[in-house]
Parts: C-alpha cells; structure tokens; sequence
C-alpha cells in the first residue's frame, strides 16, 4: 500500500512537471517570432552562370491546399499520418503502440512520425542524426502546431516533402512523373506519388516499379479502410495502366544532390551565418557548378557502372587556375544511397602519391634518368623486414630509370627513392600541397595512408598550377534574398612548388599512357590509350579494395575512384572502371573545347634519350623520346 501510495505521488509530480514544462513551451513559443514556413530554410542554389539548379524548402511556385487533387491529400494522410487532424503534433498512441509492435519484433518495422514531425525534417538540408537536431525538430513540430492550422502544415509538407530522383514538391513531382498538374492527378497517380516519400528511392516506378506498385497497394488499402474510396475504387486505381514521363523541365541529373549536400557541409564549415539565420530567412548560394562537367560525370559513371553492381564511386573536378570544384560526384546513385564518399570518406590511395614522392626526389638532386635497381627486394628496417611487391610480381631485374618507374609505377623504385631521400621529405612535400596528417612509415610512398578524393585531387591540382596551391571550395558567394552579400569566397595563392621540377613532373607522367614505353611490362594506363585524343598527366592507384585515376591538364583537374563500401575486394573488371569514367569524363567535357599545354620553362631543355634506360639516344637506339631535364642535369651516357 506504501509502494503504492510513492508510486502515485511520482506519477502525480511527473504530469505536474509535463504539463508545466509544456505550459512554459506554449508561452515561450507565443511570445517568439511566427515562423515564415515558405522562408525557413529556404536555400537556393546556382551555378556557375547563375542558373538555378536546386531550391530547399518548397518550389518555385508555393502550391495552395485547394489546387491539390484530393485523392492526394486523403491518400498522404491515411498513409502518413491518419490521426493528422486530432493530434498536437505528436500522435502519442501512434508512439505506443509502434514501441510495441518493434519490441515485439525485434526490429524497427513501424515508425510513429506525424506529418508535423516530418515536415520539421524537411526543412533541414542534411540529414545528420544528432541529438541536438533530434531536439531542434521537436521544438519546430510542437512550434508549428502552436502557430499554424492543420490545412497550412499539411500544405507546407506537400510542398516540400521528396518524391525521389531529386524531386522536391507535390507540383514537381506531378509534372515529372506525369507531365501533368497536382490537381489533374487520377486516383491510381495520386496514390503513386503517396507512396514515394517513406522510401523515395526505393519506391519511386521510375527506379523500381514493382516496388512501387506494391507500396501503392498499401497505399490504396489505407484509404479503403480510411472510407476514402470504394473496394471497387481501389482495385481499379491498382490494375490502371500508368505511364511515366521522367523529366523534369531543367538539369535531369541525378547526381546534382551530391553537389547540393557538398555545399551544404561547406555552408557549415565557413560559419558565415548566425545561429538560427536561416529558421526565418531565405539565401541564395552562388556556387562553381559547372553542368556540362557533371553531366560528363554522371554520363561517365552510369555507362562504365552496371546498375546492379554494388561498386560504389566518387570523384571531383577541380578548375586549376582558381581552386574551383565544378563537378562533384559521391555515389554512383543517390537515390539508391545519399553517403557521399567524396566528402565524408577516406580510402587508401594506392600508387597516385608516387608523383608527389618523384617531385621530392626531382628537388633533391634525381632526374628522370636516375636509376635504382627493380627486383624482388626485402628492406630491412631495425630488426624487422618489409617485402613489398609490384603488381603480378613482375620485375625489370635491371636498373630503371624514374622515366620507366612513374609509367609503370615500380614500388621497389618507390621505396628506394624515399629511403634515399630520408625521413619525411615526402612528408613535407604533402604538406605543401594541403595534404597534412599523413604519418611517415616504411609503406608511405605505396599509398598505404587514407584520404578524401577532394583533397588528393587539389593535391595533383597544384602540380597541374605549375606548384601554385589554392584551397578548394565550390561555394562563390552567398546573398540573402534582397541581394545582400553575406559571404564572397577570396581566392588565396601561393607558390609551394618549384615550377621546373614541376614542368618536369607533369611532362613525365604524360608516359603513362605511351605505347613507345612498353618493355618487360607496360605503362599503367595503356587500356584507355585508344580513347585519348588529346594530352593529359595521369597517374592511377590501386590497392586490394580501391582503384584510383588522377589526372590533368593545364585547366582541369579530375580524381575519380572505385571500390565497394564494405571494402570487398576487386576483381580485374572492376580495377578498370575508374579509368574508363576518368577518361570517358574528360575526353567528353573537352570535346569542344579549345585546349592549351604548358610552356616549357628557360630553365629546362628537352633531350633526345632511350626511355627505357634513361640514356642519350643515338642512331642505334630502337627507343627514342623527348625527355625534359633542369638544364645542366641532362644524362651524359649513349644508349648502345
């Protein structure tokens, strides 16, 4: 009787402490700003020529309730959120009883978020699960509820929830599945497009109809039972015949939301905006979007990717001259997965530090001519033994040239030349290209240490700027929405690197792809030398679980890699897919364009020499190839 009496009195105290606590939420949120919901978190993206491309919170035209096909409304509320009209925001029986049916089954398998809940979600541009963000979505739902009728957040929601393949907008997506208005949407469109938003890419028809078809069966039955439509409605919208249109008026990439999440982590990083600017203010981002160099990407990875394989990619183009990225990919599909590896991964980067380690050695004293000795080696360091291997365990048995390491891309070669130079000289070279915290260690010139794509490829961007680093960035500047600059981007440049060594450097790695360099094996990328038509400096990587091409040409940079999230090993195929979407991309985006190469330095000669030893050509050499040294460093041996 006692315990009972406590328990009681515990209870009492927690819905005096509830009701208080909601009491003071109520009068706070009362006496606080009305929230604009057509403004919060309204964020428009453009391009590099001021085209609009992306716009957050809602559409270009804001869709009244009334011009929204009813069967729509009814088909969204019985399936979303059926207590809509009779609950605060948060539908505490929906809680209950979906705590129950997981419990009991050992597994999320229902979620108990009302429309006011998802709505608040939509209204952020990333999709971090922080407990703070948990709070702030909370504090808006219940804010909303307080400050707006049922009809406006239903109306609010409808205009900005997702329906897939980056169609933001009941409007949008009526028009992109259909070709048609909201509110000329039949029952059977109407309960198609309900059904998208709990799991828009798996349940867009575009992307897998039969799973659409059986998410719109659902959706039919709920409004059945709802008393929205007849049985005989119901079967009559599920057996209709529905033709899909799948365009949108502008910009039908797929891969445009990888861009988008990577300007918004951008947006974070610079902190340009007060906390909570954006919960009653609207901003325009001007970015460095290049759409020709996405779609090359785009078109690139979906025709070197099957569909069903599970690999996964990411890659980035970097415009040399300014440190602008104007092509950014972190997926091979972003409705099939939002992770965007080309921000948020690191992977090791297999042989493409090798450049990096051969300018180092270029600075101190090696030419293209210096040779090492390639064969199978065991390095003893300490008391321990390191044996490394190059690929398919093919060695020269000779002494090589860096001319015929860097096209081969020799690890014995590599090893040699880092331990000659000492510790951390590759160190240091890394950090003049921005690449910091790498660790020095026995395996460092063999690419063991993990990186971001962006920022290994604005690494090989600035031996593309002739040695001048700039920081990357995509976003150019951000206005609010009466034209007001809030933020504008100053390029910042500095030389880091020697503009000889540098030339000589870029000119080298152009082997990589020369038929005349083939001997006792071939330069690593000869697969996709039929398909150059004009010049670049390309250097691959790879590793067990990762393949990687970085390349360049006096204006564009692109990094591109391959590998699966699980980190499963490739397989020989899958090793030549970042090559083909690498050159497949630049060969495509430069097509039309009018390219220029570098001018040579005064303090660097070309000489006539056989590639493969390294020496003077003569008459009698069977190799023979412009090779560029520091002048008064050319090699002083003839070829035999």
């Amino acid at each position: 009787m006692k315990k009972r009496k406590i328990m009681l009195k515990i209870f009492v105290i927690l819905v005096f402490l509830i009701s208080f606590f909601v009491t003071c939420m109520y009068t706070f949120i009362k006496l606080t700003p009305k929230l604009d919901l057509k403004k919060t978190n309204n964020i428009i993206l453009y391009d590099k020529n001021n085209k609009e491309f992306f716009r957050g919170n809602g559409s270009k035209e804001w869709i009244p309730l009334s011009h929204i096909n009813k069967n729509l409304i009814n088909a969204t509320i019985s399936t979303e959120d059926k207590r809509f009209y009779k609950h605060n925001g948060f539908d505490y029986i929906r809680i209950i009883k979906s705590f129950f049916v997981n419990l009991k089954s050992g597994s999320i398998e229902e979620g108990a978020s009302t429309i006011t809940q998802q709505y608040a979600r939509n209204l952020y541009l990333t999709f971090d699960r922080t407990y703070k963000r948990k709070i702030k979505e909370a504090y808006l739902a219940f804010k909303m509820e307080i400050n707006y009728s049922k009809d406006e957040i239903l109306e609010g929601y409808l205009n900005t929830i997702n329906y897939g393949n980056g169609v933001f907008g009941i409007e949008n997506a009526s028009h992109y599945y259909f070709n048609k208005s909201s509110k000329d949407l039949s029952l059977a469109e109407s309960t198609m497009l309900a059904g998208i938003p709990k799991y828009p890419q798996e349940y867009s028809p575009i992307n897998n109809e039969k799973s659409a078809k059986k998410r719109q069966k659902q959706v039919l039955n709920n409004m059945y039972k709802e008393g929205y439509i007849s049985k005989k409605e119901m079967n009559k919208a599920f057996n209709e015949k529905l033709t899909y249109y799948g365009k949108k008026e502008t910009l039908n990439l797929t891969t445009l939301m990888y861009y988008k999440d990577a300007v918004m982590k951008e947006l974070d990083d610079i902190k340009v905006l007060p906390n909570d600017y954006l919960d009653n203010n609207s901003i325009k981002i001007y970015t460095n979007l290049d759409i020709e160099a996405q779609e090359s990407l785009e078109k690139s990875i979906q025709n070197n990717i099957d569909e069903n394989n599970n690999i996964q990619t990411s890659s980035v183009m970097i415009e040399n001259n300014t440190g602008r990225i104007i092509a950014l990919i972190g997926g091979k599909d972003y409705e099939k997965s939002q992770y965007n590896r080309a921000i948020n991964s690191k992977r090791q980067i297999g042989s493409t530090i090798k450049p990096f380690l051969y300018y180092a050695a270029l600075e101190n004293g090696f030419t293209p001519s210096s040779l090492f000795l390639s064969e199978n080696t065991s390095f003893k360091l300490d008391n321990d033994y390191y044996k490394p291997s190059n690929y398919g365990d093919i060695y020269a048995n000779k002494k090589i040239p860096m001319i015929i390491a860097l096209a081969y891309s020799d690890n014995i070669y590599a090893l040699k030349t880092n331990l000659f130079l000492g510790d951390n000289v590759l160190v240091d070279t890394l950090n003049k290209v921005g690449i910091k915290n790498v660790k020095n260690n026995v395996s460092l010139p063999l690419g063991t240490s993990e990186m971001n794509i962006i920022k290994l490829t604005n690494g090989y961007s600035t031996l593309a700027s002739e040695g001048v680093y700039k920081d990357t960035y995509l976003i150019r500047a951000i206005k609010d929405n009466k034209n007001n600059t809030l933020y504008e981007h100053k390029i910042n440049k500095k030389r880091v690197l020697d503009n000889n060594y540098s030339y000589i450097l870029t000119e080298l790695l152009t082997n990589c792809y020369d038929n005349n360099l083939i001997d006792y094996s071939e330069p690593t990328c000869l697969s996709i030398r039929p398909k150059i038509t004009k010049k670049y400096s390309i250097k691959t990587g790879s590793t067990n679980t990762d393949s990687l091409i970085v390349g360049y040409n006096k204006e564009y940079t692109l990094g591109t890699w391959v590998g699966y999230d699980n980190n499963d090993n490739l397989t020989k195929d899958d090793s030549k897919i970042a090559r083909n979407i690498w050159i497949d991309t630049m060969e495509s985006f430069l097509r039309d364009k009018e390219t220029k190469w570098y001018d040579k330095p005064k303090n660097v000669t070309a000489v006539l020499v056989n590639p493969l030893n390294g020496k003077l050509a003569t008459n009698n050499s069977k190799r023979k190839k412009f090779i560029y040294y520091l002048k008064g460093t050319e090699p002083r041996k003839k070829d035999k």
